[in-house]
């Protein structure tokens, strides 16, 4: 029936035509799927709707949009678009710019800066970033960060070194120590910078699970492509939000309205490849501290492959639950394949390839 209201074949209609679809045939329908279906059009503020969306109310597959029709009720949303409203403090206009930031459409976009109450606040990343960072690394070790030139800096219970990979916490608490203060330096100004505004929008639960999947990854990554290698530093989980983020702006480009989005995006893949270029220049320099080489770069490409499979899901499916994507949980049971291969191989390869590593520190 909505093919005859869309003889262009753009995969939309108008509300006023979906209204009068829905007044002809809504004695059809199931009460309650017309009642979110009279609510989308009542809360679209585009002035049109999406065929798709109404195939996957039928097919009982929730889509964002009747997630959010089914939370607002009746209640309309202003036709006019975020940006254009006038007399926000300073505050409002944070959030606003944050939504415009992360997420691809208005309805969004709105219901996000309506519902947004900063409780609880960004937790997650500022206390990763602040604790873990600067009272650990400042406080309890006396200094920020780890010389790879000095012979002590694998004399450190928190970097993931070869020769101590039984020592299970060492895949997650590496993240802890840099190698150098620009390494800490960048990886502090992307964490911050992206990963907060991410939580204000996803979540801290959604936003760990990237994070900590992103720094896990990265060390298993290490352990199986560069095993003689140590790791340091939290590029694994930063390049696993950065990744997500930028991934999910380049496949909603013409959705985000986010100011110089190419400016931004080109800003940040230069930060990132020139923080990757010079792991790969440290990794393959010659040590300091023969014969253990400088920290592995692997943990790098760990982090992005997160980002851009896992992470790009979780970004992409704002308020919308995971459980019901089918594509989340083929990329979390390749994650979980991947990770259990990691454990294997690291329990049986090690000693099967015969490996010279570096001794224990």
């Amino acid at each position: 029936l909505l093919s005859q209201f869309d003889p262009d074949n753009t995969g939309y209609i108008s509300t006023e035509k979906f209204r009068s679809l829905l007044q002809r045939h809504g004695s059809e329908l199931d009460p309650h799927k017309l009642e979110v279906l009279l609510a989308l059009a009542d809360s679209n503020s585009e002035g049109r709707i999406c065929y798709q969306d109404f195939v996957n109310l039928m097919s009982n597959k929730r889509s964002n949009s009747f997630r959010q029709a089914i939370l607002q009720g009746n209640r309309r949303l202003c036709s006019k678009a975020l940006l254009e409203e006038t007399g926000l403090s300073l505050s409002q206009r944070l959030i606003r710019h944050v939504a415009y930031e992360t997420l691809p459409r208005e309805i969004d976009r709105k219901w996000y800066y309506d519902s947004y109450t900063c409780c609880p606040p960004p937790w997650f990343m500022i206390t990763i970033t602040l604790v873990a960072f600067f009272l650990y690394n400042g406080v309890v070790l006396d200094r920020f960060v780890l010389q790879v030139s000095h012979p002590l800096y694998l004399k450190n219970a928190l970097l993931y070194h070869p020769q101590l990979r039984a020592q299970a916490w060492r895949y997650l608490t590496y993240i802890f120590m840099h190698a150098g203060i620009e390494h800490l330096g960048l990886n502090v100004v992307l964490q911050l910078l992206v990963g907060v505004p991410l939580e204000m929008v996803h979540g801290a639960a959604r936003i760990s699970f990237v994070y900590v999947a992103g720094v896990v990854a990265g060390s298993l990554a290490v352990s199986v492509a560069d095993m003689r290698a140590p790791v340091v530093g939290s590029s694994g989980g930063v390049y696993a939000l950065v990744s997500a983020h930028l991934a999910n702006i380049v496949m909603n480009w013409s959705g985000m309205k986010c100011q110089f989005k190419l400016l931004r995006m080109a800003v940040a893949l230069i930060c990132m490849s020139f923080e990757f270029g010079r792991a790969v220049w440290l990794r393959f320099h010659p040590s300091a501290y023969p014969p253990c080489p400088h920290p592995s770069f692997m943990a790098h490409l760990g982090g992005v492959m997160v980002g851009i499979t896992l992470g790009v899901i979780i970004l992409r499916n704002y308020e919308q639950r995971l459980q019901d994507q089918t594509l989340w949980w083929i990329f979390l049971s390749i994650y979980v394949i991947f990770v259990l291969f990691a454990i294997f191989w690291n329990i049986f390869a090690y000693s099967l390839l015969d490996l010279k590593l570096p001794p224990p520190p």
